[in-house]
């Protein structure tokens, strides 16, 4: 047996239609209505329907013709006749959702049953609930095809759409796409609706949408259910309990289950049919309705399900019907609740789309505590006029938010001293347990470290690395643990940097997103490996952080500085001058701009130096290691010869001569001992205890 549920304009009689067209066995197609809710009329009519295609023997149609219950003759007859049919047939029974459940139901089962080997029965209809289903399931008997498997594919989407004049590259395709949701007749309407209104965004509450919804699925339904299905559109997503609290009664889980059952666009959220969602398209013409029915009742709605999810302790998913409800101060205050969540989950877009709600200077002076929010996402996401804005509109000590403080600190707009004054400030007015302290303990080190006291800097990057584990904020700990690792590399500590690095690099592959994952992250771990000799490895941590530092901006003007700076003279380790020169470029503008930035100034000026001594090769560009070369750097920095190295390297002793020639020349040296030591001057090497033993090689 095949069940063919899904909505109206899914294409299942088109599906079954087609498959008539390609199957050889003779279809015999019954299309039912609501007068078919009578047995024997059903059983009259799926006689006639099989006569057409096979001839029936008299006993099996005359009992058909009288009176009275189908039962004891003419189904048992029927049946008989079904089951002795001589040649393989498919029979359709199409729109079976008008058979509820009942005896005309129960005449189905019992026919399905004498479906003889090589035939079949073929049930499609909008829902079929008056059939044993989970029985024929079991028994291996039963084959379904439900919305998710009529749904078109996105190719297939975009061939309807090229179909009615809607190219594949056409700015309103996509969206028109994920609207439809893969509903053929959804998504051909709004394509028409959308070439009629070039444009205009197309929603389920257009007319070509709305005409087709209530004609073949809102016509006939009851009133009290009607009603159900407008005023829980304001939901985003639905369960039982959620319902209940939102119309202020009893039984909406059973409700929800028998509009699942029926085909009414509904989409379930798990698998155990708790939670679900109205189909876009249908849930834009159910909030047309509700506004134009019951607009009163808006309000009330959009703030009894907020109120049902604050009590469940979820303020995100309560922003939603606090914005339905009118309350732009509830909405305000859920938002900075949330706003921390948000960041620690990589989830910053979603924050930003809230906060462009308040983006307007007279919103800004009211809800200065969002003003606060959106002053520290502006400026971690790079844009310092957006950040100067909202943060003249912030509450300096706003509940809840990041400190007006914090967001000068990490701008360091007024040099370094004040950045030191605006972190300690931050960080000393926050509660331990706050979700934004770990950022200010961090600006705090990020302060000293400016200022040149590595020591101070060193502790309170070790205390914001362990806020930050306490508090999940994934972001902060590897920043602060890459800190660490480059300043015990400063301090010649290889050791510690190593671990430090490894520790940053574990944290940040637990990274939702680019927000999680720091620039300096990738550029300590690179230069641990780069120690090691695992060049390829580095170049790719290298390639991935010169990827973020786009991100960086004068907006974290520090950071954005210091981050390049390691860059390029990771990239100068590598020998690759053309990417260093870039790098440093970029740091070298950001300080003309911003130019109180401590020890950077100097670091700089170093950077500078480093890179004019670099190499060249005769077209301009900077001698690269290849990875052979790569390879036999740290071997030369042993007591092993030439000889020696090429047997751990399965080569001849003549290819490592060759190498280590080579090796000389893109160095700039001359000698063994004198590329040791500029591998270990340019971090590519460990810088040895002792030098090594001088060999002819």
């Amino acid at each position: 047996m095949l069940a063919v549920a899904a909505p109206a304009g899914y294409g299942k009689s088109t599906l079954l239609a087609q498959w008539a067209t390609r199957d050889d066995r003779p279809f015999a197609w019954m299309t039912l209505d609501e007068r078919d809710a009578d047995p024997a009329t059903l059983l009259r009519h799926v006689a006639a329907t099989l006569d057409s295609v096979v001839a029936l023997p008299r006993a099996a149609t005359t009992p058909l013709r009288g009176s009275g219950s189908v039962w004891p003759s003419a189904l048992p007859r029927l049946a008989s006749a079904l089951a002795a049919t001589p040649e393989a047939l498919v029979l359709v029974l199409d729109d079976a959702h008008h058979l509820v459940r009942g005896d005309a139901a129960d005449a189905v089962s019992a026919l399905a049953e004498h479906v003889p080997v090589g035939s079949m029965l073929v049930l499609s209809g909008r829902s079929l609930p008056g059939f044993p289903v989970a029985l024929l399931r079991t028994r291996g008997r039963l084959l379904e095809l439900g919305a998710t498997e009529l749904a078109l594919t996105n190719r297939e989407s975009l061939l309807l759409l090229r179909s009615v004049g809607v190219e594949e590259d056409s700015p309103e395709g996509p969206e028109l796409v994920r609207r439809a949701e893969g509903w053929p007749a959804g998504l051909y309407a709004t394509a028409l609706a959308s070439g009629r209104d070039q444009g205009e965004p197309v929603s389920g509450d257009d007319v070509f949408v709305a005409d087709y919804l209530r004609a073949e699925v809102l016509a006939g339904i009851s009133p009290e259910r009607a009603a159900f299905l407008r005023r829980t559109s304001t939901l985003e997503t639905m369960s039982g309990p959620l319902c209940d609290a939102l119309l202020e009664r009893t039984g909406s889980a059973r409700e929800l289950a028998e509009l699942d059952r029926q085909g009414l666009f509904l989409v379930p959220l798990d698998r155990r049919r708790e939670r679900y969602r109205y189909h876009r398209l249908f849930r834009d013409l159910l909030r047309r309705e509700l506004s134009d029915a019951e607009p009163d009742l808006v309000a009330d709605l959009g703030r009894r399900a907020a109120d049902w999810y604050e009590a469940q302790g979820d303020a995100e998913a309560a922003l939603e019907p606090a914005l339905t409800a009118g309350d732009l101060d509830r909405v305000a205050r859920l938002l900075v609740d949330v706003a921390h969540p948000l960041i620690r989950a990589g989830r910053v877009e979603a924050l930003e789309q809230w906060l462009a709600r308040f983006d307007d200077d007279a919103l800004l002076e009211r809800h200065a505590a969002v003003a606060a929010v959106g002053a520290w996402v502006h400026a971690l996401r790079g844009r310092d006029d957006e950040a100067e804005r909202w943060l003249a509109a912030a509450d300096p000590n706003a509940a809840g938010a990041p400190p007006a403080a914090m967001v000068r600190a990490l701008r360091c707009a007024d040099g370094t001293g004040a950045m030191r004054a605006d972190a300690s400030a931050a960080a000393e007015a926050l509660p331990e347990a706050s979700a934004w302290r770990p950022a200010a303990e961090l600006l705090v080190g990020a302060a000293a470290l400016l200022d040149g006291n590595d020591p101070e800097a060193d502790s309170a990057f070790a205390k914001a690395a362990e806020t930050a584990a306490s508090a999940s904020a994934l972001d902060v700990r590897v920043l602060a643990l890459a800190e660490r690792s480059l300043l015990a590399q400063a301090a010649g500590d290889t050791r510690a940097a190593d671990a430090l690095a490894v520790e940053a690099r574990e944290a940040g592959a637990d990274a939702a997103d680019d927000s999680s994952r720091p620039t300096l992250g990738f550029v300590a771990s690179a230069r641990q490996l780069l120690r090691h000799g695992r060049w390829d490895e580095a170049r790719r941590d290298l390639t991935e952080a010169r990827r973020l530092s786009a991100s960086l901006t004068e907006a974290q003007p520090w950071l954005a500085v210091q981050a390049r700076l390691e860059l390029a003279s990771a990239f100068a380790a590598l020998r690759d001058a053309d990417e260093a020169q870039a790098v440093a470029d970029e740091a070298f503008e950001l300080l003309r701009r911003r130019p109180g930035l401590g020890v950077l100034v100097a670091q700089a000026a170093e950077l500078k130096r480093e890179l004019a001594a670099l190499p060249s090769a005769g077209n301009g560009r900077a001698s690269r290691l290849t990875p052979a070369e790569l390879r036999l750097l740290p071997l030369l920095a042993t007591h092993l010869s030439f000889r020696e190295i090429g047997e751990r390297l399965h080569v001849s002793r003549n290819t490592i001569k060759t190498e280590a020639i080579s090796v000389y020349r893109k160095l700039g040296v001359s000698t063994r001992s004198d590329a040791v030591d500029v591998a270990a001057t340019l971090g590519l090497l460990q810088a040895p205890e002792s030098p090594p033993v001088r060999l002819a090689g």
